[in-house]
């Protein structure tokens, strides 16, 4: 599920919650009258476990709006909130790296659900000219190989594909269902409702994307994190500044360098970069090719008077910044 390893960040922290943790209860129907402790590890994942859960659970989500799941340090007090919760939902395939510790150490694997599990990750990089991997696929729902959860290997970017967060909801509902069988039935209705606004998503995204020309769609990007959506609605990713899944690594001089040769031989007409992320070096890419920088919502939804609270609105609005800057 995750890799074996500890990193020393949390090796204090560890031995101060390991007695906690190992004595804690697994995971077990709630009283009709309870609602369910829930933690999420992303603002993305956290909205669509809510709008399943609805009032039967009390939610907990451990990042912020606006950090970086890539780039996240959890505090005591975050790391204690894992303690009492019936469960814990991931995004999974490798995004989550601060959890492993947690997780390996403390025997959490059955509190833990990854909703990506069941999803055929993309494995390299995706949706580009010279695409090696083009059409490899592979499905790690039963997470047995730690290779399969390097972000060099497996884009844990399943979210940016509305139809991957169908099986989101499949996977949320039946664990929310397990816990709580009383309230299964309404965690069901609200799975089959959600599901219908996403179907009605991607069909208004496929409609929006159609007014693009098909020579303008090349994407730019802060690092690889659209492989889904360029797969899903027919776009190149002509290459990202960091080249890699994650925005923890960082890009050469030469890979920088080749970056802007790309951007100006296939003329692309926009940069996009994350809400999260330091925008410097895309700035300097920008003034090196003349192109555009656009922002757009990656790896966090907005605060709740923003442009992007839920999951449904992020996707309206990247589409949105996706088709004004392209066409």
């Amino acid at each position: 599920m995750f890799r074996k390893h500890q990193a020393p960040i949390f090796q204090f922290f560890l031995l101060t919650l390991s007695v906690l943790l190992v004595t804690a209860c697994q995971s077990t129907p709630v009283a009709p009258s309870e609602s369910l402790m829930i933690v999420s590890t992303t603002t993305i994942v956290g909205d669509i476990v809510q709008t399943i859960g609805g009032d039967h659970i009390t939610l907990t989500v451990l990042l912020p709006p606006g950090m970086d799941p890539h780039k996240f340090e959890p505090n005591p007090q975050e790391m204690a909130s894992l303690v009492d919760a019936d469960l814990i939902f991931a995004n999974g395939a490798g995004l989550e790296e601060f959890l492993e510790p947690l997780i390996v150490s403390n025997q959490l694997e059955d509190e833990v659900i990854n909703v990506s599990d069941g999803i055929e990750y993309l494995v390299g990089v995706h949706g580009t000219e010279n695409d090696e991997h083009e059409g490899e696929y592979t499905d790690d729902a039963e997470g047995d190989g730690e290779e399969d959860h390097d972000h060099g290997q497996i884009d844990p970017h399943t979210w940016t594909d509305p139809n991957n967060v169908l099986v989101w909801v499949d996977n949320i509902t039946a664990a929310l269902s397990s816990a709580d069988p009383g309230h299964a039935l309404d965690f069901q209705a609200n799975a089959e409702a959600y599901k219908t606004l996403l179907k009605d998503l991607d069909q208004w995204v496929r409609e929006q994307v159609a007014t693009i020309p098909q020579e303008n769609r090349e994407i730019v990007t802060d690092h690889q994190l659209f492989g889904y959506y360029a797969d899903a609605y027919g776009f190149i990713q002509v290459g990202a500044i960091i080249p890699a899944f994650s925005t923890s690594a960082e890009a050469s001089a030469s890979e920088i360098a080749a970056l802007e040769d790309a951007i100006l031989k296939l003329n692309a007409r926009a940069i996009f970069i994350g809400n999260t992320i330091n925008p410097q070096l895309a700035e300097r890419i920008s003034q090196d090719t003349g192109v555009q920088l656009y922002t757009v919502y990656t790896g966090s939804l907005s605060d709740p008077g923003g442009e992007a609270p839920t999951y449904l609105e992020y996707i309206r609005y990247n589409t949105n910044v996706f088709v004004t800057a392209l066409q």
